[in-house]
């Protein structure tokens, strides 16, 4: 029986501390190559290098490190690397949470729509940023992926998944959640370099989210898995009722 072809990405790096244990895990179910940025390209969101060559570095046999983005990396790796030969993709595991709003910004997720825009099953996986030991998200990955090969995914539909901190313990089961809530810092970091001269950093504290029944959010407050479905087509169909209404 042939075995699948999984492409693995990220946007961690290729020195993201989850990438190993991913790799392992999907190599148990079928032949990987990996397509990652070579270093780490963390709330890239969606974006596309258009402007300015993208250079590949083999690293070992089968793992390459591009000078793009998560989601060139998707589309470089099912393109050019296996020429279009991927029976799924799968991003991560990233180091912290990818719930709620956090699907606008995240590379990891990225790679996974990337993948699904060129119509290929496609999965993002993401862990507490407190959390240490990627091994049980790995085996809780593989098991989710051999499901994902056997009965594929609707198209334009791609999953997002988010893993507790569960210090070494197995997670046993998924939930299935809508994105929740989360709460950001509005603060803007203003600072002086040596010379006198102003910057600015946006990253702020620890984000929060609200702990809502049926959310991701609420999925992992209680030490759960969350899987939540994602849609190319984001229209908001209500609203569109409602425009065939204005003048416009």
């Amino acid at each position: 029986m042939k075995r699948p072809r999984i492409l693995v990405c990220n946007d961690d790096g290729i020195n993201g501390p989850g990438l190993p244990a991913l790799i392992a895990a999907m190599r148990r179910i079928g032949t990987v190559t990996v397509s990652v940025p070579d270093h780490e390209r963390s709330a890239d969101s969606h974006s596309l290098t258009l402007h300015k060559p993208i250079r590949i570095r083999k690293h070992s046999e089968g793992v390459y490190a591009l000078n793009g983005s998560p989601a060139d990396c998707a589309r470089f790796g099912v393109l050019e690397i296996l020429k279009g030969k991927v029976d799924l993709v799968v991003s991560g595991i990233n180091h912290g949470y990818n719930l709620g709003e956090d699907v606008i910004y995240s590379g990891t997720v990225a790679a996974a729509m990337e993948a699904t825009l060129l119509k290929i099953s496609a999965i993002a996986f993401s862990m507490d940023p407190d959390g240490k030991d990627y091994r049980p998200a790995g085996a809780f990955a593989q098991r989710l992926s051999k499901q994902v090969l056997a009965k594929a995914l609707p198209k334009g539909v791609c999953l997002n998944v988010n893993f507790p901190s569960r210090a070494g313990k197995a997670y046993k089961a998924g939930v299935p959640a809508k994105l929740g809530r989360r709460i950001y810092g509005t603060d803007v970091t203003r600072r002086s370099d040596p010379r006198g001269q102003e910057y600015y950093w946006l990253a702020g504290r620890h984000v929060s989210g609200v702990d809502e029944p049926g959310t991701d959010v609420g999925v992992v407050s209680k030490g759960l898995v969350s899987v939540t479905p994602l849609k190319i087509d984001s229209t908001d169909t209500a609203m569109l009722q409602t425009l065939s209404s204005w003048r416009l």
